[in-house]
């Protein structure tokens, strides 16, 4: 016999346990079934922990929408919960006379996203913030910031759990049927919980996950595809205090520099196609290439300097070659199961979005297509 609940909440990384601290905000009764033992063990604890600005997603997006709404929404909730972060803010730079006018066209294009705190800087504005830094140009995004990722989750997750909430460790799904009456869930150890309500929000594994749904149509889900990226760490410490972003280039934004909360700086990531979702090694030799493309706005790094960091994997619902797919919340109106919602292909920016994310899904919830 299935345990009745009210709302199933499929993964805990930071944006399960931002959905289902919505929910349950909102007075629903809330479960989450995580398959490992511990929160946030995928892509929410192998990435940059930058809080994005909203620059460079298409105009109108999920992405861009989700990412300007989030980032507001998610200083705030740090701020309040006492949550570690930092506005250390980004510069842009341009390292040639030709990547000079993409300044203003990425100035323009963040505009029209609602980002309208973007400074555009000349060679000698840019090295008085960062006299390190070699450059013609600068973009500076003062509301750029990073978070501690972490320490963030374990909140959401406080939340959660103080308005009545819970997440189940080791509970892998193993089957899923749409019936009359809700949703029925079978995790591995033989548990079955019928729930009004499901939301995938299972990361990389959420397209093969939402083909478990027995009574649904399929029809319409995405393939997964897996771009590994890959980090270098600086040793010693680092003569920046933003993050600093090259002028992106074709297939991705280049080598950036990224700091954590503690100072220490980081290259990357890169774009590696790969065919597994725990292909999560970094091969050393992928750092040789990340020496010219530094240098170009910082002269001085050291051979040597660089060594393997860590690997994380983009959950993308598009391949190599192809445009960026945007976010995908699928509701009763794609897949035709009443209660049943797919959150697919939330890559970055996904932890800035994660508050915002949770708000549409708590909307798609509440008032579900008919």
């Amino acid at each position: 016999m299935a345990d009745i609940v009210d709302c199933v909440v499929v993964g805990a990384g930071v944006v399960g346990l931002a959905v289902a601290r919505e929910l349950a905000l909102a007075g629903r009764e809330v479960l989450v079934l995580e398959a490992q033992d511990a929160i946030g063990t995928g892509t929410s604890s192998r990435n940059s922990e930058v809080i994005h600005a909203g620059i460079y997603y298409a105009q109108g997006s999920r992405k861009a929408r989700w990412c300007v709404e989030g980032k507001a929404l998610l200083y705030a909730y740090c701020q309040e919960r006492g949550v570690d972060h930092q506005r250390c803010g980004k510069l842009i730079v341009a390292t040639s006379e030709a990547q000079r006018a993409k300044l203003q066209d990425i100035a323009r294009h963040a505009t029209a996203n609602g980002v309208d705190d973007l400074v555009l800087l000349s060679g000698d504005e840019a090295r008085a913030l960062e006299p390190a830094l070699e450059c013609v140009a600068a973009l500076h995004s003062p509301s750029t910031g990073i978070v501690d990722s972490h320490g963030l989750m374990l909140s959401l997750q406080g939340d959660l759990e103080n308005a009545g909430g819970m997440v189940v460790f080791n509970s892998p799904l193993a089957a899923a049927r749409c019936q009359d009456g809700g949703i029925l869930l079978g995790t591995e150890d033989g548990t079955e919980l019928l729930a009004k309500t499901v939301v995938n929000a299972a990361g990389l594994w959420a397209p093969d996950l939402a083909r478990k749904f027995e009574g649904a149509d399929l029809s319409q889900l995405p393939t997964a595809h897996y771009a590994k990226g890959n980090y270098f760490t600086l040793s010693g410490r680092a003569p920046f205090k933003h993050l600093v972003y090259p002028v992106p280039e074709v297939g991705g934004l280049g080598v950036h520099l990224t700091l954590d909360l503690g100072g220490q700086a980081k290259f990357g990531p890169d774009v590696q196609w790969v065919d597994r979702a725990d292909d999560l090694v970094v091969d050393a030799a992928r750092g040789d290439a990340f020496y010219a493309a530094v240098r170009r706005y910082w002269p001085a790094l050291q051979d040597g300097a660089l060594a393997a960091g860590y690997a994380g994997i983009r959950p993308k619902i598009s391949g190599p070659g192809k445009p960026d797919a945007d976010f995908v919340l699928q509701g009763l109106e794609v897949h035709g199961a009443p209660g049943l919602f797919h959150l697919l292909g939330i890559e970055s920016p996904g932890l800035t979005s994660c508050l915002a994310i949770a708000k549409a899904v708590r909307v798609a919830v509440e008032n579900p297509a008919v």
